[in-house]
């Protein structure tokens, strides 16, 4: 059961109206990101979660993101109520009140179709989505994400700080991008209270390719460090020797029925490629000078490749 405060968790000061900046606010209510975003992931792992201790983190945490988003939204209201005033009574001249709604972000909308209020949108005017939600049901996997999530929010905030001159808001996005910070550790404790947390799951992994860091990017800028050297990896630089690397032989196989594998063999005959055959194709009969190399005699005009070469450098 829920019962509504009135008063925010933190006080919205906004100097004057901006939908401009009332649109790239929406970033934190409704994008991926966003206030929603983290209250629904945790409510959701909340109502799942077996262990008490985080069962109730999640959802004080996922209580107060609900707060967040009030924030949020306010200040986002109340960037937009000169806009929504001029508008809902024509007060304005028509250019004035039109470059008001238009001068960037996805202002227009928030006044034409939402009358100024906060919209489950991003700051581009997609609307929120449950897709933002990517809990697995896993502790140590959703924590890892929680933790993460935070993160990003905590650097959605400092964006926006630096968009805006505007102190009050300054203010409160400042209380909501260390809320994130506090958040955040509150999960790494969670996380780490849980004895075996790495790796995420029940199944251990296979010994042989957990210790593995596989160069695949190979070239200039390789770099060595902690995370691909040292007594804790064995490196491969050489994949021409190790792959594959359980030491089959590196074929896709299936065990196929007699019936499938007789419609198979016809499907692989019918649809088999001639390589001996080099057929003039309709790129050739259509080529031109700088096409390269073509089948028949068609050189694009040219008597020979060497004068299809000089004749595409003159042009």
């Amino acid at each position: 059961m829920f019962m509504h405060n009135k008063r925010l968790q933190y006080t919205v000061r906004v100097s004057e109206p901006n939908p401009v900046l009332a649109s790239l606010m929406l970033e934190q209510f409704g994008g991926a990101d966003g206030e929603l975003a983290a209250a629904m992931r945790y409510f959701t792992q909340g109502l799942g979660e077996v262990d008490p201790g985080r069962k109730d983190l999640l959802l004080d945490i996922a209580t107060e993101e609900l707060s967040h988003l009030e924030v949020i939204g306010s200040i986002v209201a109340m960037l937009n109520k000169g806009a929504k005033a001029q508008l809902a009574e024509g007060a304005m001249k028509e250019a004035e009140l039109y470059l008001s709604m238009t001068a960037g972000g996805n202002s227009h909308t928030q006044s034409l179709l939402y009358g100024g209020g906060p919209s489950l949108t991003n700051s581009s005017g997609v609307p929120w989505t449950a897709a933002y939600v990517d809990s697995r049901g896993e502790p140590t996997c959703d924590l890892r994400s929680n933790i993460a999530a935070e993160a990003r929010a905590k650097i959605v905030y400092e964006r926006l700080i630096n968009i805006t001159d505007d102190p009050g808001i300054k203010d409160a996005l400042g209380f909501l991008m260390t809320r994130e910070v506090a958040h955040q550790k509150s999960f790494e404790k969670a996380l780490y209270a849980i004895e075996d947390n790495f790796p995420a799951g029940k199944l251990p992994g296979i010994e042989k390719y957990s210790n593995l860091y596989v160069n695949t990017s190979q070239g200039e800028g390789d770099e060595v460090g902690p995370w691909n050297s040292g007594d804790q990896w064995e490196r491969i630089d050489d994949l021409t020797e190790t792959m594959p690397i359980d030491d089959g032989d590196g074929d896709a196989t299936v065990k196929l029925s007699a019936s499938d594998r007789a419609v198979a063999e016809k499907l692989a005959a019918r649809t088999a490629s001639d390589p001996t055959s080099n057929p003039e194709t309709g790129v050739d009969l259509g080529a031109g000078p700088g096409a390269g190399m073509i089948t028949g005699d068609n050189l694009g005009g040219a008597k020979d490749i060497k004068d299809a070469v000089k004749t595409a450098d003159k042009k």
